[in-house]
């Protein structure tokens, strides 16, 4: 079997990279601006990459995409919040909690999920206020929203700061994770697999009903079900989309695809035609490598890089 690919980048179309390359260099001191493949980067200490395309107009985040957003870890998360509140460039997004318009800016700060989940039905919203149950404090997740309205999770507390998961959306998370473990040859995240033994004729598991908080939007959010594989140390986690209109092709996009490293281009090329996973380009030069763009369940391109060593 050929060794898991590294996650290697997260491409971003962008009008400005280097004032998009700022605002994260601020944000979070670990990263660093750098050039990869004659294109601007940023790069994170887990030697993964944001990689930045400039474009004419301001990319587009609708309609969805499986893209949905990033995340950062975060050494002291309450520490960086206090810190982005007085940064006049950092726009904190409100966590809802509730349909009405309560909010907290960390998931830490309102009632802890149940079950593994990160959020409470109405249901069990009342159960808790009728307990009294106080919120647990301490580490969590937040949002804030970056250069060209850039969706960036952080979260903490972890010893050290990196990027550490791409949020997707899967039309069928289950069945996108049989995808990732037969073609790339990616693991479960742990914690994210399914709660009974997955087939491709059993895979599609339909979307909960029930909306959860805290979450981005008052509506709250639909979290089951979830799955997720990691590449090395960087997570793609996923949810059901949370509209009915189906997901569109990533490409041109804010988030424009996912790229992966790879030790044998040519032998992924074999395997994959083999299963007849769909080729969008390549193979084609990329930089001082070579690379192929295939196409994800869920119309994400993901690109398989060219590098010199997988671990």
């Amino acid at each position: 079997m050929l060794p898991t690919p590294s996650f290697h980048h997260l491409h971003l179309n962008s009008v400005n990279p280097d004032a998009a390359i700022g605002f994260y260099t601020r944000q979070f001191a670990s990263t660093s601006k750098t050039t990869w493949g004659g294109m601007p980067a940023l790069h994170s200490p887990n030697n993964v990459l944001l990689l930045f395309n400039t474009v004419v107009t301001p990319p587009a985040l609708l309609p969805q995409s499986a893209i949905w957003h990033f995340g950062w870890y975060v050494t002291d998360v309450r520490k960086s919040l206090e810190q982005y509140k007085t940064r006049p460039d950092v726009k904190l997004l409100p966590l809802y909690t509730t349909e009405e318009g309560g909010y907290v800016l960390i998931n830490s700060d309102t009632w802890a999920g149940t079950g593994g989940m990160l959020g409470l039905t109405k249901a069990q919203i009342a159960e808790a206020r009728a307990k009294g149950v106080k919120p647990p404090g301490g580490g969590g997740f937040a949002y804030m929203e970056g250069p060209e309205q850039v969706l960036i999770e952080y979260m903490g507390d972890f010893s050290q700061e990196r990027m550490n998961h791409v949020h997707m959306y899967q039309e069928d998370p289950f069945c996108a994770q049989l995808w990732y473990q037969k073609h790339l040859n990616a693991p479960v995240m742990p914690g994210r697999g399914s709660p009974a033994p997955m087939t491709e004729a059993t895979c599609k598991v339909p979307r909960g009903a029930d909306r959860t908080w805290p979450a981005l939007n008052k509506e709250g959010m639909l979290r089951n079900p979830r799955a997720a594989v990691i590449f090395g140390d960087v997570a793609l986690t996923w949810y059901a989309p949370q509209g009915d209109e189906p997901l569109v092709d990533t490409r041109g996009q804010l988030y424009d695809h996912i790229a992966f490293g790879v030790g044998d281009l040519d032998a992924w090329i074999t395997k994959l035609k083999n299963e007849g996973v769909k080729f969008l380009d390549g193979p084609y030069k990329l930089g001082d490598t070579r690379a192929v763009m295939i196409e994800g369940p869920s119309r994400e391109a993901l690109e398989l890089v060219e590098v010199a060593e997988v671990k």
